[in-house]
């Protein structure tokens, strides 16, 4: 069969993913269906680039890790400005479709926490949400105990002579990445002895607050159309978001914004 646009990019199955629940039907369903698969689909690009950053910093490709770090902000930038589509949705409109969720929430985004754990965000305890889906379960796990981003950065750092602090080659795999007060000053010195490293450094910092930009702009979301109540299938909503909101990817490179 001849390769046309529709059978390269599956139109004919892409297109019949969405299956509204409601009954009787509720129009802003399609809306609610359509954006939470297409930002699955773009955090799925999202944990593919960060695989190709992994790479760059542990090869020490600088160009590498900086032309792919642009690429990933510009998609965070359109995670987090396609919420303003959402956000035409009001209060009573997803309230007519609610229960036709069940269980399925936001918070059992597993892409999502793929992600934290690829950044060095790990927190074992967030698989016990998956611990029915073994095959999610398994691509987690797997990750919590892979090296991070941060990791491979130590390894990029080392190609410009610092000496990771052993406390950071020595902790857990599978556990989160922390900020350290030698690497600090180690990289403080980076941006006065090798200008070429301060673009990465700060797409690394822009990356950083975009992702912070998305943990929040995902709270005033659901404050506004379901207020501080639980989410759906009885997560912890809100107040689950907020207690990572200001958790930082790259801490060390913000810390040092005191020095300068």
């Amino acid at each position: 069969m001849e390769l046309t646009y529709a059978n390269y990019l599956k139109l004919e199955k892409l297109l019949c993913l969405q299956e509204p629940k409601s009954s009787p039907y509720e129009h802003d369903e399609m809306l609610f269906i359509i954006m939470h698969q297409n930002s699955e689909l773009w955090l799925k690009l999202v944990l593919y680039e960060v695989d190709k950053v992994k790479t760059d910093f542990s090869s020490g490709n600088l160009h590498g890790a900086i032309a792919t770090l642009q690429r990933i902000k510009a998609i965070m930038r359109l995670l987090v400005s396609q919420l303003d589509i959402i956000e035409t949705m009001t209060p009573l409109s997803f309230a007519k479709f609610r229960n036709c969720l069940g269980a399925a929430s936001g918070f059992q985004s597993y892409q999502f926490r793929q992600l934290e754990f690829s950044l060095g965000y790990k927190r074992a305890e967030t698989l016990n949400c998956h611990k029915n889906d073994p095959a999610v379960y398994e691509t987690l796990l797997k990750e919590l105990k892979q090296y991070s981003l941060v990791d491979h950065f130590y390894n990029f750092l080392e190609y410009y002579g610092i000496a990771i602090p052993d406390k950071l080659r020595s902790k857990e795999i599978s556990s989160s990445s922390e900020p350290n007060k030698t690497l600090q000053q180690e990289i403080f010195q980076l941006y006065h002895q090798h200008p070429e490293l301060v673009l990465l450094f700060e797409l690394m910092i822009d990356f950083d607050k975009e992702l912070q930009q998305w943990r929040y702009r995902h709270i005033k979301v659901a404050e506004r159309i379901i207020g501080n109540k639980g989410g759906t299938g009885g997560s912890l909503g809100v107040k689950f978001l907020k207690g990572s909101l200001f958790k930082a990817v790259f801490p060390d490179l913000w810390a040092i914004r005191d020095e300068f």
